[in-house]
């Protein structure tokens, strides 16, 4: 493989990170370095740090207390959280090791960001296979969570496009995990949530690009029905597909939206559009009343209607495509302080078309709706992952400000119509998932639980090892 050497900015990144990082270590610190995207729920946890890929891992000295990996923070819930006891932060992982174009695989440290790869990778022709909706994750994050992007039909899990990584356990041990090599640490480490030990670098397969440009078409649709019939046809002739919707329309309207598709473009016009920067920061925590009903009905009214009725065609940049929420920093705080649960489940197919009525009607009829809410169907392709989410089926992603028991009683009806459609909700997107509703949902729990490095745990999986039922 050939060499390739992290750029000069990312070094000097971590320059400034190693002298701060020092005079932290194994001090407690507050909730904020450390929260989830969700910013709900709080802990307080312990940081060690792990410089360099070839050291030992930084484990407290009390043989009691339990660690986790922690990348960027990009999950939503708990499976990041190790609530009394210590995170290894791992972005101080930041190099690429190597890259050989003949092949596409790129071999570099888990603490790297799909930004970075993106940055060094764009500009030869190079893209990740699938990416989630933020590139603000790291590798070994990506792979611990097994995300999926828009072109699940198409790419499956990010987990399929894993060739190789190395696992570093507590034990001391260092296992190279492929397909064929230690299959069952590979098989549970890939949407493992990080509990098997940790990832110090991985090897994927990039994918071949014209341009940094994506050929969007976007149209809104009327209706639910309008929805399943538009995702129909779009899946055969369009890599990527997603669709937002109103969460607050209701009767005729329901499940109303946009649909967005799109393929890699081949081609540069003479003006190519330039990628998007981030104009707008939310510079603190907003009142509970800038994300009320009335502000979130003209919302969703204004954005519905700001979109064409006929199929409107254009050229955009990937992040423009891909990252749109990106280009908003720090906008988990537009839901105040209390943070917020983001609620991602899939229902299987045969059941979708009704589940996911029943679902934005319950949503609608609560009047809570939620500025985010995401529609997309899943494919057929299996992932390698034990506990990778998705199914064949349909997945709605919705965002609640954390209003407390109003919102989780709101949430608890959801599950049950998940449940009765057989359905399963999105570990990394989760911060109040029942032990049954996991244990139904995986029922492979049993085979990572078995492979878990016994000093890694997290918050998630102390709340859905309960007692089965």
């Amino acid at each position: 493989m050939v060499g390739t050497a992290c750029p000069l900015r990312v070094g000097l990144i971590k320059i400034n990170r190693l002298v701060l990082i020092q005079a932290l270590r194994e001090t407690p610190v507050s909730p904020d370095p450390y929260r989830s995207w969700g910013r709900y729920p709080q802990a307080r946890q312990r940081v060690r740090f792990q410089y360099r890929r070839q050291d030992p891992l930084p484990l407290p000295a009390d043989e009691t207390e339990s660690v986790l990996p922690f990348g960027n923070g990009r999950s939503y819930g708990d499976v990041c959280l190790n609530d009394g006891a210590t995170l290894i932060d791992a972005r101080p992982l930041d190099r690429i090791i190597a890259f050989d174009p003949a092949t596409s695989v790129l071999r570099c440290e888990a603490g790297v960001l799909l930004a970075e790869i993106l940055t060094l990778g764009v500009p030869h022709g190079w893209f990740p296979p699938v990416t989630p909706g933020t590139r603000f994750v790291t590798l070994g994050g990506a792979i611990a969570n097994d995300v999926h992007g828009k072109n699940h039909h198409r790419a499956g899990t990010f987990g399929r496009h894993v060739r190789a990584f190395e696992l570093l356990r507590s034990d001391g041990s260092r296992r190279v995990c492929s397909p064929t090599e230690n299959p069952g640490l590979y098989r549970a480490t890939i949407g493992g949530l990080g509990l098997t030990g940790l990832i110090t670098w991985a090897e994927i397969r990039l994918r071949a690009v014209a341009t940094p440009l994506i050929s969007q078409e976007t149209l809104r649709f009327e209706d639910l029905d309008a929805f399943f019939a538009l995702s129909e046809e779009s899946d055969q002739d369009y890599e990527h597909t997603v669709a937002w919707v109103d969460s607050l329309a209701v009767g005729k309207n329901l499940g109303r939206g946009v649909f967005i598709r799109g393929n890699h473009a081949q081609g540069i016009p003479a003006d190519p559009p330039k990628p998007p920067r981030v104009r707008l920061r939310i510079p603190c925590d907003l009142p509970p009343a800038a994300i009320g009903h009335a502000p979130l009905k003209l919302f969703n009214a204004a954005f519905y209607r700001s979109h064409p009725t006929r199929w409107q065609k254009k050229r955009v940049h990937y992040a423009s495509f891909f990252y749109p929420l990106d280009g908003i920093g720090d906008w988990n705080r537009i839901y105040g302080s209390r943070g917020f649960l983001q609620y991602q489940c899939v229902i299987p197919e045969a059941q979708a078309r009704e589940g996911i009525r029943e679902i934005l009607e319950r949503v609608a009829g609560a009047g809570t709706g939620s500025f985010l809410a995401v529609l997309k169907r899943f494919g057929d392709l299996p992932s390698p992952g034990l506990l990778s989410f998705p199914l064949p089926g349909v997945t709605l992603a919705l965002d609640f400000p954390n209003r407390g028991r109003k919102t989780w009683d709101l949430l608890a009806g959801l599950d049950a119509v998940v449940r009765r459609a057989g359905g399963r909700l999105y570990p990394a997107k989760d911060a109040r998932m029942a032990a049954a509703d996991f244990q139904r949902g995986y029922p492979d729990w049993h085979r990572l639980e078995a492979l878990r490095d016994p000093r890694f745990d997290s918050g998630f999986r102390r709340r859905v090892h309960g007692a089965e039922t």
